[in-house]
């Protein structure tokens, strides 16, 4: 396996990022891996080396760029929820609609440059978490490059906002895949079946599903509410989405 670390230059500033790439020659199909609240870290560095190993080239960038570079949000013992919101909100609010649209042109540019990605080949992004959203707004902002998009536990997905990002399904090409966590304060229950309901009008290919047993959060191997079983489930779910959209 192969490892880059990379700087991109932003239009606000300088993003770190790694790529993971199988050794040898040959070009794949890139993929963009983001990470949930937490950045880059050996948990997530290890989910998208895995994702490499099924033969794809993943850039992994730190979207928090604006406001830290990683670790970005660590959580000690005694630290209550006021801490850690308003850690949230300092990683987050510098991410508006626009931002995120500009920041993913860049990153789908710097995959589509990079000499191990097959040339002209449509791109895949998964996001977690916070970036289950992101990620939507990465196909909505690429169509012509996003070819698969899927979200685990992503907070969100759908709000009272203009600014939803459920409203952006009409301008999204790609085949969807949502996985949700269950009694998720950030996608309760309501939130999903408005979700599926809006995909279901939107007439694109997609799976939307709960994952029982399954706590918001669960694909990360250093999160609590980790759940092994259910991980492997979900990069299941992913690489097969992966397999029948990319090339």
């Amino acid at each position: 396996m192969v490892q880059e670390e990379i700087e991109i230059p932003m239009a606000d500033g300088a993003a770190d990022a790694v790529v993971y790439r199988l050794e040898g020659e040959g070009q794949r199909t890139g993929v963009l891996h983001l990470t949930d609240i937490g950045g880059i870290r050996p948990a997530y560095r290890d989910m998208a080396r895995r994702l490499a190993a099924e033969g794809y080239v993943v850039l992994m960038p730190n979207v928090f760029y604006r406001t830290s570079r990683p670790p970005v949000l660590e959580r000690k013992p005694g630290d209550s929820e006021e801490v850690f919101w308003k850690r949230f909100a300092e990683l987050t609010s510098p991410l508006t609609p626009e931002a995120i649209a500009s920041d993913a042109a860049i990153y789908v540019d710097v995959l589509a440059r990079h000499p191990s990605v097959l040339p002209g080949s449509r791109f895949g992004v998964v996001g977690y978490c916070y970036t289950g959203a992101y990620a939507l707004r990465v196909a909505a902002a690429c169509p012509e490059r996003i070819a698969a998009a899927a979200s685990f536990h992503g907070g969100s997905l759908v709000t009272d906002a203009p600014t939803s990002p459920h409203l952006l399904l009409p301008s999204i090409q790609a085949q969807l895949y949502f996985g949700h966590a269950v009694n998720d304060r950030s996608m309760p229950e309501d939130a999903i079946r408005k979700l599926d309901a809006a995909l279901q009008e939107w007439g694109g290919e997609y799976e939307s599903e709960i994952y029982a047993g399954a706590s918001h959060g669960w694909t990360a191997s250093d999160n609590p509410a980790y759940n092994a079983p259910q991980a492997d489930r979900a990069f299941s779910k992913l690489t097969d989405l992966f397999a029948a959209a990319l090339p």
